[in-house]
């Protein structure tokens, strides 16, 4: 009986958040929560981070927002412990039009996350698996560094770190800007090229803008990589 009430308050609580008029659904749950406030955030044109909407947490795991989305976005699922907690950890995730399902866990909000229902966050993640590839040979390459100090020359050495450590940034680049151009038909091929392009010539960037369809070119990331390109004239 005790089962069939909390499943059915569950239910009215759904019911009752969600908005017909409104396109994107974010639900999930959160093992182990039974106190606290989650947020639900996104940046602003002026790059401000704002609070789309809140809910107090007592007593149950699962939670659910509503919002009106234009295109896909980067939004954050924020979780504020009780009062006196100093520290908001945040889930960043690529929302897309349609529903978006968060899992995690309490005490592994961030890691234990896995989010559904958005191709953009498939592809984010794709993305990061291969930069964070990148990132463990650079971090070897500095560790060889250091165990070889002193068995030859240090001015050779150094010549050589930089010559490797430059051909992985290389390759990096090469990378995000292959993967940008071969997913142009999607939001997160702007977001990468103003996000993750930052080292690269004017006119590699301006290809991959040339590349993305104009439902792309006209969406939030869109147009804040053209005003990067304007800018850099």
């Amino acid at each position: 009986m005790k089962e069939y009430i909390k499943c059915l308050l569950i239910l009215i609580f759904f019911s009752c958040t969600n908005d017909p008029g409104k396109n994107l659904n974010i639900s999930g749950s959160i093992k182990g929560l039974r106190k606290g406030k989650l947020y639900l955030q996104k940046y602003t044109d002026d790059t401000i981070l704002v609070n789309i909407d809140s809910l107090k947490v007592d007593g149950v795991e699962n939670f659910e927002f509503n919002d009106s989305l234009a295109e896909g976005q980067f939004y954050y699922l924020a979780l504020k412990k009780d009062e006196t907690d100093t520290t908001i950890q945040k889930i960043p995730f690529f929302a897309e039009k349609g529903n978006i399902r968060i899992n995690t866990r309490l005490n592994t909000f961030l890691s234990s996350a896995k989010v559904e229902g958005s191709e953009n966050q498939m592809l984010w993640d794709e993305y990061l698996m291969i930069m964070r590839k990148f990132n463990n040979q650079n971090i070897e390459l500095v560790k060889n560094y250091l165990e070889k100090k002193g068995e030859f020359d240090s001015k050779q050495r150094d010549v050589l770190f930089e010559k490797k450590n430059s051909l992985i940034n290389r390759k990096k680049i090469l990378f995000s800007l292959n993967f940008a151009m071969n997913n142009s038909d999607k939001e997160i091929s702007a977001y990468i090229g103003l996000y993750e392009l930052n080292n690269i010539s004017r006119k590699y960037l301006d290809s991959l803008y040339s590349k993305l369809n104009n439902e792309i070119k006209y969406s939030f990331y869109g147009k804040k990589l053209k005003k990067k390109l304007d800018d850099s004239i």
